[in-house]
């Protein structure tokens, strides 16, 4: 060997262990034939003890087998590829432990036989730190995970307060509109007190006025008039008193019922005779005739009221020459009763406020009356066991029908 080929030699093998990559040759029967400093630092071997060794001592045992077949293999080829491309690669240090790496391939031929060069990169720190990226990223999605979460916790939360506080704003707008109507309600209902003590009030005023001015004998039957007159507008008032009473009772639980046994036709003779003194010229009432052996064990005085106040607003409420029908049955221990009219009835947007304490209907405004009684009657009936419905058209009559047990146990 002359000298100019000794110092290329040098160059080459000086450039050849420089080199940062591991590069090792393998001959035809997989046997190292050369390896450079980094790749016997990179798997742990003092310089030179590579040489003549197998390849598999730098392949873990589990991809001996398939290592054989892809070496032979490749041997057989002469294009460049990296080893294992779409694999994972592991090599096995001198102290058996193991690492990622990335192998080019390399195939050339030398004095007739073909060698493989690989150039071995350790990719130990950049597969940390892809694991570092992808527990990061996991973590980042548990996060994300973890906020949405609690987003849509708070959301949640957000929704029912907001809920709350729209049923809050609906119940105070709904608060609000009852004050205003309870307050339109007063209002009306002390221009109506005051207007039903203030006509009868006037009318005993007067008769007693002009009955002093009727001194003969002769005229006695014009005192009798306006004695009569006052008799009626007092009673008027003491049943507008009575009434208020009755609210006040049932107000503060302070009412008490009394049932005994009496005969229905009792009753309904009573309020008939009564109603009677109240009929416009051609009116008439019809008495049912089926019930004359009816037996109630009822408070009998309720029972009056009740009946007395349908049967009073049937005839005020309706024009002369109409009729006030009472038609009545009993089944299954109940009395019903229905006190049909043919009057104004009730305008359909007023027939949900009926039973209301002091609402008047639109339509009955001019026609005295405190709005007091139909409550008082459903109380009484609701409080006893019973119970009151109607129907209406207005202009053609309104049907009230009470239903009551014949027998004490059926209420309070």
């Amino acid at each position: 060997m002359n000298p100019a080929n000794s110092g290329d030699i040098n160059i080459v093998e000086t450039i050849f262990n420089a080199v940062a990559e591991g590069i090792i040759v393998v001959a035809p029967d997989q046997r190292i034939s050369s390896a450079n400093t980094a790749a016997h630092q990179m798997f742990g071997y003092p310089p030179g003890h590579l040489m003549g060794e197998p390849l598999n001592i730098l392949i873990p045992m589990k991809y001996h087998k398939a290592h054989v077949g892809y070496v032979d293999g490749f041997m057989n080829q002469s294009a460049k590829r990296s080893m294992g491309k779409g694999r994972e690669l592991y090599g096995q240090r001198k102290d058996g432990s193991q690492f990622p790496l990335e192998a080019g391939l390399n195939p050339f031929e030398l004095n007739g036989k073909r060698y493989v060069m690989a150039i071995v990169i350790d990719i130990s720190e950049r597969v940390e730190q892809q694991q570092q990226i992808l527990e990061l990223n996991e973590q980042l999605e548990d996060k994300i995970k973890e906020r949405t979460q609690e987003l849509d916790e708070a959301v949640k939360v957000l929704r029912k307060e907001v809920q709350k506080r729209i049923e809050a704003e609906a119940k105070t707008k709904e608060a609000l509109l009852k004050e205003r109507e309870l307050g339109e309600l007063k209002t009306k209902f002390l221009s109506l007190v005051s207007h039903e003590f203030k006509t009868p009030l006037s009318g005993i005023l007067s008769s007693a006025t002009l009955i002093s001015k009727y001194k003969t004998s002769e005229q006695q039957d014009k005192r009798d008039k306006h004695l009569n007159t006052i008799k009626s507008k007092v009673k008027y008032l003491n049943n507008i008193l009575n009434d208020f009473l009755s609210i006040e009772r049932l107000e503060t639980g302070k009412v008490s019922y009394n049932h005994s046994q009496f005969p229905l036709s009792k009753v309904l003779n009573e309020v008939v005779y009564d109603a009677n003194t109240l009929l416009k010229e051609g009116q008439r009432i019809n008495y049912p005739e089926n019930l004359e052996e009816v037996e109630l064990i009822f408070d009998e005085k309720i029972l009056e009221l009740v009946l007395s106040n349908l049967v009073g607003n049937a005839v005020k409420y309706s024009g002369e020459g109409t009729h006030v029908t009472i038609e009545g049955q009993v089944e299954d221990e109940f009395l019903t009763l229905d006190i049909k009219d043919q009057g104004i009835g009730i305008p359909l947007e007023d027939q949900k406020h009926i039973f209301n304490r002091y609402f008047r209907a639109e339509n009955a405004l001019l026609t005295q009356g405190t709005g007091i009684g139909l409550n008082i009657v459903k109380t009484h009936l609701e409080n006893l066991g019973g119970s009151i419905s109607f129907v209406s058209k207005p202009g053609e009559g309104s049907v009230f029908t009470i239903k009551i047990p014949t027998r004490a146990n059926h209420g309070a």
